[in-house]
């Protein structure tokens, strides 16, 4: 079976570093779904205006390019430090033997009365450019299941750090992309085996470079500067 992209997702995210886990966990950062010629046709989304979430699914086309990594039975989840293996099958690894990844995100619009055709969710985890095979509503009476156990995420889902974002950089930011800045930082986007308050991390997103320390619970940012505007993204243009 052979399966093409419906759409191209554009986020402001262009590297993977800082991306969030899971879909969900930062609400205020959106995305805009391009949908590809064949596949703008308004009659495609008829109906879909009445629900208020959507799944999609989608590549893990970062991870399809790096050389050398394929897919491997057992993986190690940063979030359990980093030495800790459990089976591809119990972990959401981009490394699989098909890199699909699935995301239930919120539906912000859709806009049908351009071409090609757009819709902007939110809570994303999606990395810039990333491509999206299909998309299906978000059903609560058979999605929801409010009983499922957690497995090993049920000892990580709380760790958030206190962020320190001085008002003078935040105010670089455009004002509609500060919320979501601040919740990706909370986040704590280093590797779950990184502990050294001495090393900056710098994080892409919204064209800027975000640089931060962690000490502790608490992430200070120390710099924001514009990022270099040459990242090729997959629709053959500069972000």
């Amino acid at each position: 079976m052979e399966i093409l992209p419906i759409a191209y997702i554009r986020t402001d995210l262009p590297d993977k570093f800082g991306i969030p886990r899971q879909s969900g966990l930062v609400p205020a950062l959106r995305g805009e779904i391009e949908f590809l010629p064949a596949f703008s046709q308004t009659a495609a989304l008829r109906g879909l205006d009445a629900f208020s979430h959507v799944w999609l699914i989608w590549g893990f086309s970062a991870s399809q390019k790096e050389e050398g990594k394929g897919w491997s039975a057992t993986v190690r989840p940063p979030r359990l430090g980093g030495n800790t293996r459990i089976g591809v099958f119990a972990s959401r690894s981009p490394f699989r033997p098909n890199p699909l990844g699935l995301s239930c995100v919120k539906l912000e619009a859709i806009h049908t009365d351009r071409q090609p055709m757009t819709i902007t969710v939110s809570g994303i985890d999606l990395l810039d450019g990333t491509p999206i095979y299909d998309i299906k509503p978000y059903i609560p009476l058979a999605d929801c299941k409010p009983e499922a156990a957690e497995g090993y995420t049920a000892s990580t889902k709380q760790h958030l750090l206190r962020v320190i974002f001085p008002e003078a950089m935040l105010s670089q930011l455009p004002q509609d992309k500060r919320e979501a800045a601040c919740e990706l930082l909370a986040q704590d986007p280093r590797p779950g085996y990184a502990d050294d308050p001495q090393r900056q991390y710098g994080l892409q997103f919204a064209g800027f470079d975000m640089h931060f320390r962690v000490s502790g619970d608490t992430l200070t940012v120390t710099e924001i500067i514009p990022a270099p505007n040459t990242k090729e993204n997959h629709y053959g243009k500069d972000l």
